[in-house]
């Protein structure tokens, strides 16, 4: 957690909290691939891409759901029902909203200065993912 001022994520837009938990979600995807052992930059950057993508985002909304409180759950659905001006070019819809939820959770989880929760439930689902 680099900032020591937070911004209260429960008066932010779903928009919003995806924006800052792409990020993290990115660093944790980028962070286990680095603890898998030394490889080519370019293998890891396609295992990144692979784990990152709307789709696999979208296959992680549906693994979560169980594990989530009502709060967390609520995020997770702000964030998939929010409409952005945007539409994915390389990802369905459905998929694509499905990871802006996640997105928006990690996003809400970090702001709040929820590390051990992050990593909670980064863990419970990135074994689980069928891309590799």
């Amino acid at each position: 957690m680099f900032s020591t001022k937070q911004a209260n994520p429960k008066l932010l837009s779903p928009l919003t909290l995806a924006f800052i938990g792409d990020a993290v979600y990115e660093l944790l995807v980028r962070e286990r691939i680095v603890q898998e052992g030394n490889m080519p930059v370019n293998a890891m950057h396609n295992k990144t891409v692979a784990k990152v993508k709307a789709s696999a985002q979208s296959e992680v909304f549906e693994k979560l759901l169980p594990y989530l409180s009502e709060e967390e759950t609520a995020i997770l659905k702000r964030g998939r029902n929010a409409h952005s001006n945007t539409s994915p070019k390389h990802a369905e819809l459905s998929d694509y909203r499905r990871a802006t939820g996640v997105e928006a959770l990690y996003g809400y989880l970090y702001l709040k200065g929820e590390k051990q929760r992050i990593e909670e439930i980064f863990s419970i689902t990135y074994n689980q993912l069928s891309v590799d």
